[in-house]
């Protein structure tokens, strides 16, 4: 008889929490099925990679010794050789022929030495688990200076001549994270679009306060061309910052160097997230950034803002990003 069920890839963690009793993880070491829902699954991974971490701990220490005892070996060797053309301690020339033999009979057995060690160093790395490494990321928001950062007043978008949602009037109090919520085509996005400078057809009005400074992460990624050095100086951030970030976010050397058109989904996500964290702002606008994000990268990010606290206005569909990071909730209703 066979037993019915499903397989489903998503990084929202609250919907697998809700559909799921196993986890196949595909794991930088390999491939592992755990049994339980997804956040049962985070906490046996967060054990197993502070056990893992522990143990490259000791194999790195021990790996080390022996790479010194390798290098004193070496050196044993170096100090034979050169004492074929010495002077013993009574002041006459060493008999370099004696020398020589002692010499060879040294470097024999430190070749020996050498291949031994040097297996025990491969040996001990074959053993380093290849650990998720999430580095801690920074931000560095700017402080406004009033309370208030802005302000919507019975603002509604209009597609054409028609109204995609009853109006909707709220202020961003310096330090609040404000989630944006409501059906899909309710105009979140358009909402953040007309805080952002663009030309969006509205009623109502949007004031935001002299001086404000905003960082904005788009929804789209199709608008990504070009390299990422073309990117840093479009948006005039420092490219060395904006790469640590990357290379934090889990690029390797070679996707640096390539084409932004040739990245995955989710590596153009970052793109945009580290274009944003590289960015000083008073309101960092972000329009479902964790879009094609991974789920350890997602939790990365749901840390960066529990330390540092930016203000915030996002959009976003992960409801446990949502209930970790927002300090409050704005629903957008029909019209």
């Amino acid at each position: 008889m066979y037993q019915k069920g499903f397989i489903v890839v998503s990084h929202d963690r609250s919907f697998l929490d809700g559909c799921i009793d196993h986890v196949l993880s595909l794991n930088r070491a390999g491939i592992e099925v755990c049994s339980g829902n997804c956040s049962s699954y985070l906490r046996s991974f967060a054990q197993q990679q502070e056990r893992e971490r522990r143990q490259n701990d000791k194999l790195q220490g021990e790996i080390r010794r022996l790479q010194e005892s390798k290098d004193r070996t070496a050196g044993w060797a170096d100090a034979a050789e050169k004492s074929k053309f010495g002077t013993l301690s009574s002041g006459l020339k060493a008999d370099r022929g004696y020398v020589g033999h002692k010499s060879a009979k040294m470097m024999k057995r430190v070749k020996s030495i050498a291949q031994r060690q040097e297996r025990a160093i491969e040996q001990k790395s074959a053993l380093l688990k290849n650990t998720e490494v999430n580095s801690p990321l920074k931000l560095m928001p700017l402080s406004y200076r009033s309370e208030r950062l802005v302000s919507f007043s019975d603002v509604v978008p209009c597609y054409g001549e028609r109204a995609v949602c009853a109006p909707l009037s709220f202020i961003v109090g310096r330090g609040e994270r404000i989630a944006l919520e409501g059906r899909n085509g309710c105009g979140k996005s358009s909402i953040l679009k007309l805080l952002c400078g663009e030309d969006i057809a509205h009623t109502g009005r949007v004031e935001k306060g002299s001086g404000l400074i905003i960082s904005y992460v788009p929804q789209g990624i199709a608008h990504l061309k070009g390299s990422l050095h073309a990117f840093a100086a479009e948006k005039g951030i420092e490219s060395s910052l904006f790469f640590a970030i990357l290379h934090k976010m889990g690029f390797r050397n070679e996707h640096l160097e390539a084409e932004l058109s040739s990245l995955s989904d989710g590596q153009k996500k970052k793109v945009l997230l580290a274009g944003s964290l590289s960015e000083r702002a008073h309101l960092y606008v972000w329009d479902e950034p964790l879009n094609f994000i991974d789920l350890l990268s997602r939790i990365q990010i749901e840390d960066l803002i529990e330390e540092f606290q930016p203000t915030m206005l996002f959009v976003e569909h992960d409801k446990s990003f949502t209930e970790h990071i927002a300090t409050r909730i704005v629903t957008m209703r029909a019209p």
